[in-house]
Order: C-alpha cells, then structure tokens, then sequence
C-alpha cells in the first residue's frame, strides 16, 4: 500500500512544481519595460485622473442637482413638529424633548453635591424606557436681555421726567419738604439709571463675542406606536395619535420630577422652541446671523397663521359699524337727554316764578282792606304785568324781568335745537 503510494505523490510535487513555474512566468512578463506609446498613454491617464480629482475637491460641498422639498424632507429624517412633538417614520415615532437647567455643582457644599448625587442615582433607577441625553452648544444670544434692560432704561427716564415736573410744581408752591424729598428720589433714580446704562452697554459688548458658548442639556424621550400593543388595525389615527401623546406627555412629567431630586429643573419644549432646536441642528454656521427667533418675531408664517376667513373679516367689519353706530347713538341720546334736563330745570324755574307771583296775589287779597285802594291796584298791576294767561310760557315784553326773559328765551332755543 506505501508502495503504491509513492508515484502518486512524485506526480502531485511535478504538478505543484510546473504551477510555480507558471506564476513565475506571468510574473516576469508583468513587470517587463512597458513600450513608449503605453507609457505615454499611462501618463495621460494619470493626468486625466488628476483633473477628475481636482473636479470633484471644487464640488466638494456643493449640491450638483436642483433640491427638492422631497429631498430635503428625506434629509431631515422627520416628518412635521406638532403639539411639542416631533413626529418621525410615517408616524410610528413621536419625540418629546425636555430642556434641563444646570445647577451650580462647584459652588455647593459637599453635602448638598452627595443631595444631587443620590438625587440622579435615584433618577436612573426610577427609568423604565430608553431615554437619549443631547447636548447642544450655541452662541450665546442675550437679544432678549438686551432688549430687556433698554426697556428698563426707558421706563426710569420717564419716571425721571415725571419727578422734575413734580419738583417744579412743589417749588411753585413753596412746599419745601416735599421738594427735598423729590429731588432725593431724583438722585437715587440717577443713580440707577446711570449702572443700567452701564450694564446694558457691558452686556451689549459682551454679544458681539461670538467666541461666548452656551451648553444646553436636552433628554429625548421616543414612544413608538408598535408599543400600545393589541394591534393597530383597530384604532384610528387620531386614536393613535391621542395614545403616543399622552404616553410621551406621562413620560415627560416622570422624568422632570425625577430631575427634581437632583435640583435641576426641565421643561417640555414647545413647537416653536423643537423647531429652534431642530433649525440650530442643522444649521451651525448660519443659525446666528439667521435666527429663528427673529424670523418668527418678524411673522414670516403671518399668511398661514393669522390670516383671516373672508368670512370673519366681514363680521369683524360689521360689529365694528354696529359699535361706531351704537357710539353714535349713545351720544345722541345723551346730547338730547341733557337738552331736556335743561329744558324741565328752566320750566321749574318758571313755574317757581308763576308761583311766587300767585303767592303775591293771595298776600295782597289778604291785606286788601288795609291797603289804600290806590296802592292796592297799582301793587296788583305791577304783579299781574308779567302773567299771560292766553299761553303756558309767558310771551317776553320789555316790561319783564331781565332774569325771566332770559330764561324763557333760553329754553326756546333747546327746544329748537
């Protein structure tokens, strides 16, 4: 058997022997001196390639094709931001995000550093969902600080105007106390207005620094629709919907009292504020100079937010007529009601006089028989001149009182009016 054994062998070791003899062959005629027209070829190869090279480093970071809003939604991997959730996959994925203040942990005691340590142990072991910690720094933007402190600003110099009008006027009066007392209050109020210039300024320059960081912690909190469980096909989207919501929104509020252990506290961000998050996200060089805050400040979503029905705009055109109407109406009636106010004083005026004059009447009758027969007639005659008995409002001659022709000459014309 050993015998017949060896033939094979010295065949199998020829056989091996020839294939190497083969290689060597094709690896000498490889590596033979090209001819001068292949090597001209090669270099323009190479010279070609180097162009294609240099072509495709000045594309770098360029878009070769027109963008679509289908390729640009497909870029951003999510869906719509609505009711402070990010939706994502055709609806299957629904995201809150919570933003968390930091605390001051170089500044605490040791005691309170162990409060904020347990605090967070005791966060982690409370977690019964996936969560992701997202840490975004930005530019700092003290716009609204800014803004803040100017409006400051002006409110002490109004206040300030206001007391130089009052210490003039305690002046003018002599009132010496309440002058020293005002300008006192003047001085403080320089005083302050003089550091909030100051700060306002400082905090201005600081701005400008775009070299100032920011930190911002966010956690982000996923719920998937394939969670609730019991098949889908049963709910309605909107029933879904409702469900994602109210899970994330309970999540949420788990982990912000949790966070509260530890001293930090957090808030669910709005639409506008994921939008922001989302915007600085994927826009890092321009998110400074074009500000999501300022464009929505300036209302650039205005035709698709506040623009009003047709329908509307008639009805808040007519209830504006009917309130310009009813002022009107209103205005009249009191013109008119002051008119008669006027009008019964007078009347009442000139009945008292007819009165008193009546009354006059009845104390000469009474003292008749006392009084020369003479006297009595001429004192009648002098009371009796100014009655008209033909009209309710007595008829003016020259004889009257100056005082009752004025007054009857006055109510005719309200009565015109």
């Amino acid at each position: 058997m050993g015998v017949e054994m060896i033939p094979l062998l010295q065949m199998g070791i020829f056989i091996i022997f020839f294939i190497i003899l083969i290689l060597i062959g094709i690896l000498i005629y490889m590596q033979r001196p090209k001819a001068p027209k292949q090597k001209v070829e090669k270099e323009e190869m190479i010279e070609v390639n180097d162009e294609e090279e240099k072509n495709k480093n000045q594309k770098y970071g360029k878009f070769t094709t027109n963008l679509t809003r289908e390729s640009i939604f497909n870029f951003m991997e999510f869906d719509e931001i609505v009711d402070n959730m990010i939706v994502r996959k055709n609806g299957t994925q629904y995201i809150m995000i919570l933003q968390c203040n930091g605390v001051n942990y170089d500044l605490m005691s040791e005691d309170e550093k162990i409060g904020v340590e347990e605090g967070f142990v005791q966060f982690l072991n409370t977690l019964r969902f996936p969560i992701q910690l997202y840490i975004q720094s930005r530019t700092l933007n003290l716009r609204d600080i800014i803004d803040e402190y100017k409006a400051r600003v002006d409110n002490l110099t109004v206040e300030i105007e206001k007391l130089d009008a009052k210490i003039a006027q305690a002046k003018s009066s002599g009132n010496k106390a309440l002058k020293e007392k005002l300008e006192f209050e003047k001085r403080r109020k320089i005083n302050i207005l003089e550091y909030g210039i100051d700060i306002t300024d400082y905090v201005d320059k600081l701005s400008s620094n775009k070299n100032v960081l920011q930190q911002r912690t966010y956690v982000v909190v996923s719920y998937y629709s394939a969670e609730i469980g019991g098949g889908l096909e049963k709910y309605s989207k909107e029933e879904i919907y409702n469900m994602c919501f109210a899970e994330l929104y309970t999540r949420c509020q788990n982990i912000a009292s949790a966070l509260a252990n530890s001293q930090v506290s957090s808030t669910i961000l709005s639409s506008e504020e994921l939008a922001e998050l989302l915007y600085v996200a994927y826009n890092r060089d321009e998110s400074e100079i074009l500000q999501l805050s300022k464009a929505l400040d300036a209302q650039y979503d205005a035709l698709y937010t506040s623009g009003k029905d047709v329908l509307q705009k008639k009805q808040e055109k007519l209830d504006q007529e009917i309130n310009i109407a009813a002022i009107d109406m209103a205005t009249d009636s009191i013109l008119k009601a002051d008119k008669q106010k006027q009008i019964e004083e007078l009347d009442l005026q000139i009945s008292k006089e007819e009165k008193i004059r009546k009354k006059a009447n009845e104390l000469l009758d009474t003292y008749q028989e006392q009084l020369d027969p003479r006297v009595f007639q001429l004192a009648k005659g002098e009371i009796n001149k100014n009655t008209n008995t033909n009209k309710q409002i007595p008829q003016i001659d020259a004889a009257k009182p100056k005082t009752i022709k004025k007054k009857v000459v006055k109510r005719k014309k309200l009565e015109e009016n």
